[in-house]
């Protein structure tokens, strides 16, 4: 096989079946197959509607170097430097966590819950943004913002919002320092909440790529970020992404500091994923 593998569309399902083919023990059969589609679409700037059609004859340049990216577990969105998400187009670097169904979940949970009136929103932890730009983009009255301690992940998220064109200040800060932050009517957070322990279990395509400092922190203090933003009172309003494993201590946490009406939410698989509470300012 040469090194650049061409694809004649009218002969699609062959191309399909050659990269499951290539990727074959390396992941299911249906996450290869899924993968096989996302490189052609890709590759080809095709719909997977125009592809099933065989509407075109195009080249797939080098195919050989994505399957040995693939092959080594590498996230697809960061081969090709973006993802769709939540109805927006971001670009994910390895200085960013790559946004997940679950934390779509969270940003569905603000939205459902907080009122459509012009509101100011602070996102701690922002990375590429995605969460902040996805409420400004459904809410386009209110005045949200997005801080983390990272430049280089600060600087994805100021494209993303150029990209997007979505109207998100993004400030540097490390809540785990003394900050100077004024209190927003509503904060939402998916911090770094992944025991140290856990790391065993954990998937290659995570472990070896998504930046460690957004994922985990010490066995000897789990709820170490939801506790110092509960003491910050940042927010009237808090809405967090927390570890299942930690869901009624997390709960018992924004109790013990003064908040009220603590509500646990399961996710789509029934798990402890996301806690909010209030409090007066």
């Amino acid at each position: 096989m040469c090194s650049d593998f061409f694809l004649y569309l009218c002969g699609v399902n062959p191309t399909i079946e050659y990269i499951t083919s290539q990727l074959d023990g390396f992941y299911s059969p249906e996450e290869a197959r899924e993968l096989a589609f996302w490189v052609v679409e890709e590759t080809t700037g095709l719909s997977r509607a125009a592809i099933s059609a065989c509407k075109d004859t195009q080249n797939i340049l080098n195919i050989e170097k994505i399957l040995s990216r693939l092959r080594k577990k590498e996230p697809i969105q960061y081969i090709f430097g973006h993802t769709l998400w939540f109805g927006l187009d971001l670009l994910v670097t390895k200085d960013t966590l790559i946004p997940r169904p679950e934390t779509a979940e969270l940003v569905q949970l603000v939205l459902n819950s907080m009122p459509e009136t012009a509101l100011s929103v602070l996102d701690v932890g922002t990375g590429s943004g995605a969460i902040a730009l996805a409420l400004k983009s459904r809410r386009p009255n209110w005045q949200v913002s997005g801080l983390d301690v990272s430049d280089a992940a600060l600087s994805v998220a100021r494209q993303n919002a150029l990209r997007n064109r979505l109207d998100v200040r993004f400030f540097p800060a490390d809540i785990l320092s003394p900050v100077d932050v004024p209190a927003f009517d509503c904060v939402v957070s998916n911090p770094p909440y992944v025991c140290e322990s856990e790391k065993a279990s954990m998937e290659a395509n995570v472990l070896d790529y998504e930046p460690s400092s957004a994922l985990f922190v010490p066995d000897t203090d789990p709820l170490l970020f939801y506790r110092r933003m509960a003491a910050l009172r940042l927010g009237r309003q808090l809405f967090f992404e927390i570890n299942s494993r930690f869901g009624a201590q997390t709960a018992q946490l924004l109790r013990d500091s003064g908040y009220s009406d603590v509500t646990v939410y399961q996710d789509m698989y029934g798990k402890d994923r996301m806690v909010s509470g209030r409090i007066e300012i």
